[in-house]
C-alpha cells in the first residue's frame, strides 16, 4: 500500500489531512465516473437536443479525472491539481450563473448547472475543499511548497 504522500497528503506526518486527501481523491473519482458516464450516454443518444450542456458535462468529467489523477500523485501532481481544481471552480461558477440567468441556453442540465444542484451542490463544494486541502498541504510541506 502506498504511503500517505502518494495520495495528495502533506509531506509531514501528523498534519491531520491524509484521510481527508483520500476522501477527496475518492470523491473526485466518483464524480469523474458519474459525469463521464452521464456525458457519454447523452452525447451518444441525445447530442442534438442540448449539445452545449452535454459537452460541458464531458468537460466536467475530464476536469474531474485530471484532478483525481493529480491529487493521487501527491506533491508531484500539486500544480496540475491546482490548475484542474481552479478550472473546475471557475466552470461551476460560470456555468451555474449562466444556467440560472439564461435557462433557455441550457435545455438540459449539466453537472455544473445551477451550481451543481442536481448533485446536491457538491460540484460547488468540492473545488473549495480541494483548494483548501492543497493550501494546507503546501503549508505542511514547508516554505518552498515541495
Amino acid at each position: 500500500m502506498p504511503d500517505d504522500r502518494t495520495l495528495g497528503a502533506p509531506a509531514q506526518p501528523g498534519s491531520g489531512t491524509p484521510g481527508a486527501a483520500r476522501v477527496l481523491v475518492a470523491l473526485y473519482a466518483v464524480f469523474a465516473l458519474a459525469a463521464g458516464a452521464r456525458a457519454g450516454v447523452q452525447l451518444a443518444t441525445r447530442f442534438d437536443e442540448a449539445p452545449l450542456a452535454y459537452l460541458l458535462s464531458a468537460l466536467a468529467a475530464a476536469v474531474y479525472l485530471v484532478a483525481t489523477l493529480a491529487l493521487a500523485c501527491g506533491p508531484a501532481g500539486r500544480r496540475v491539481a491546482l490548475a484542474a481544481i481552479s478550472v473546475e471552480l471557475v466552470g461551476v461558477l460560470v456555468v451555474g450563473t449562466l444556467s440560472l440567468a439564461d435557462p433557455a441556453a441550457f435545455p438540459d442540465e449539466t453537472v455544473w448547472s445551477g451550481y451543481g444542484r442536481g448533485y446536491l451542490y457538491l460540484p460547488l463544494v468540492l473545488p473549495v475543499l480541494g483548494l483548501l486541502l492543497l493550501r494546507g498541504s503546501r503549508r505542511a510541506a514547508g516554505p518552498t511548497g515541495r
